[in-house]
């Protein structure tokens, strides 16, 4: 299944699409795809009432609806840093050991195509395209990687929005350049492991202006989905609807000589494959 969220912010409703141009609305069973409906076995609940609304019909048809972040605001979005063995080398760095963990806020969960805005005193905005995890149940110790598997409810096209000044400059705390409001774009959907043939087979890209800035792969991910859940597991506990951002391939801004970085009035605009794609106009600082 693939799970939207569409609607007016703050009034969003849940549905399932079914192709480009139609859905099914689930508002009528469920209150939203939030905690409580990942925790509670939610997903199994409305997979045979989806079904039968597809077979028996009519199905409802996009009509142009803003489309929501596919998730309520969870609790937690934590994320990998350096996690593609070729974005590394772009940056310079060594090859982690083990995942690098850094949480971004929950507030700054947008829509695929809500506008990005630069915070005040920035100087170095930078783009990222990831893959996105979603926590399926309350989580914490798991035996291995392959218990993971179990504790996903799916996957999702993320922008991880960054401000390199902020995250670099200012104390060394990487959560202070990646909090800023609107900084984690996600959607246009959540897609449940079944919808993904092999999620380190997925080609990735961001462009920004019409210019392809990152082509990439989850091939060449350090650490897959299911090694990082395990891996998280052993330190803190994963509430269903947590969201793991993990980390980008090369062609980030920082990582061009000299350096790119985004400016008012910029596109991006970015895909996963299987997890459709997203367009952000970059807004200038609040007055």
């Amino acid at each position: 299944m693939k799970l939207m969220r569409i609607g007016a912010v703050g009034s969003e409703k849940p549905v399932v699409r079914v192709d480009e141009e139609n859905y099914v609305d689930v508002s009528d069973i469920v209150e939203d795809f939030d905690e409580k409906f990942f925790g509670s076995e939610g997903l199994a609940r409305i997979r045979p009432v989806v079904a039968e609304r597809i077979a028996s019909g009519p199905l409802s048809r996009f009509e142009g609806e803003r489309i929501g972040a596919p998730i309520v605001r969870p609790h937690q979005i934590l994320c990998i840093g350096l996690n593609f063995s070729d974005h590394a080398a772009e940056t310079g760095q060594a090859v982690p050991s083990e995942p690098i963990l850094f949480t971004k806020s929950p507030n700054t969960l947008v829509g695929p195509n809500d506008h990005v805005r630069i915070p005040r005193g920035a100087t170095k905005p930078d783009w990222e395209v990831e893959l996105g995890i979603v926590i399926g149940r309350r989580t914490s110790y798991l035996d291995s990687a392959d218990d993971a598997r179990d504790a996903i409810a799916g996957f999702v096209l993320v922008n991880d929005v960054s401000e390199r000044a902020f995250q670099m400059e200012r104390g060394g705390q990487w959560a202070k350049g990646k909090s800023a409001e609107t900084f984690n774009p996600a959607g246009p959907w959540l897609a449940t492991p079944d919808e993904i043939d092999d999620v380190l087979g997925l080609g990735m890209w961001l462009d920004v202006n019409g210019i392809r800035r990152q082509t990439g792969s989850t091939a060449t991910m350090i650490f897959d989905p299911y090694y990082i859940v395990h891996h998280l597991s052993q330190f803190l506990v994963l509430e269903p609807g947590d969201l793991i951002n993990t980390g980008t391939p090369p062609g980030v801004g920082m990582g061009f000589t000299p350096p790119i970085w985004l400016q008012p009035e910029d596109v991006m605009e970015l895909g996963i494959d299987g997890l459709g794609t997203q367009r952000q106009r970059v807004l200038a600082p609040r007055p």
